[in-house]
């Protein structure tokens, strides 16, 4: 892994199934606190409208005129699930910049 991958992987927020403000904390932290200049949500299948909601509520609520989203990218993974069936999972990538 490169050094730049590294620091890349320290600021990126995967968003889970935890409560939706821990995830909105964790990206204000990150550029408040860690002083990232770049911070990557990353989310996949039934989570991506709760990734949405973070970047929107981070972006216009807690860090208004300071942040904004630079990227977004959408794809799709494939794996094997628990019964051995190969499955697809939508995939979301927003990158929020420091402006």
């Amino acid at each position: 892994m490169t050094e730049n991958q590294e620091l890349k992987d320290e600021h990126t927020v995967f968003i889970g199934a935890k409560p939706f403000m821990n995830y909105v904390t964790g990206v204000v932290m990150q550029f408040t606190t860690q002083k990232a200049l770049e911070v990557l949500i990353k989310a996949r299948g039934k989570f991506i409208t709760r990734a949405v909601d973070v970047a929107e509520v981070a972006s216009k609520r807690f860090l208004e005129g300071q942040i904004k989203i630079k990227d977004i990218k959408i794809d799709s993974e494939g794996f094997k699930n628990r019964d051995g069936k190969d499955v697809r999972v939508s995939t979301i990538d927003i990158s929020l910049v420091k402006v």
